[in-house]
């Protein structure tokens, strides 16, 4: 949802059902991502 939102320049427009937003807004268990950017970066 995040990443969704704030990519919006000007206008972002949300198509569902309310229940469907809160069950995404009260997920605060991210998944962890396994990359190599550390390395990348080092």
């Amino acid at each position: 949802m995040y990443t969704g939102i704030t990519r919006g320049k000007q206008l972002v427009v949300l198509v569902g059902q309310k229940k469907a937003l809160a069950m995404a807004v009260k997920n605060h268990l991210g998944r962890r991502r396994y990359t190599k950017l550390a390395e990348w970066l080092s």
